[in-house]
């Protein structure tokens, strides 16, 4: 019984650390998944610039597939409201990741796309994996 007692008392310590480790963390992470770059692309930098001009240490992470990976490339027909605030965000350490998978699919190359453009294998594990390590998601 005594070990049973010892068992719970050290599972339930363990498991407040790390509550109050994750609770603790000081930067506020999120993840903006862009799949349709005409209809969410400036928004959701808008929404970016907003949220770091609000809360200047949040981590961000713009994941972009399917359609969504236009705005990153260099001949994008909204190419001159949209680099400058990428280029901005970029100096704020904004992340921007592209789905390799969308590059194979659609026959497009890494050299199509702005130098501020990343590149991720698949753009929703990409997603999963921030949202498992915590990272808020939003979806303009």
């Amino acid at each position: 019984m005594i070990k049973k007692i010892l068992a719970l008392v050290i599972s339930l310590g363990v498991l407040g650390f790390a509550s109050a480790a994750f609770a603790a963390d000081p930067v506020p992470r999120v993840v903006y998944h862009i799949n349709d770059s005409e209809h969410q692309a400036l928004g959701g930098l808008r929404n970016i610039r907003n949220q770091l001009d609000t809360a200047p240490n949040t981590k961000i992470v713009v994941v972009a597939h399917a359609l969504g990976v236009d705005f990153l490339m260099s001949n994008y027909k909204d190419a001159a409201k949209v680099d400058p605030l990428i280029s901005a965000l970029a100096a704020r350490g904004v992340d921007f990741e592209v789905c390799e998978i969308t590059l194979k699919n659609r026959k497009l190359k890494k050299d199509d796309f702005i130098m501020e453009a990343n590149f991720t294998p698949s753009g929703v594990v990409r997603i999963t994996q921030l949202q498992n390590q915590g990272y808020a998601y939003l979806k303009p």
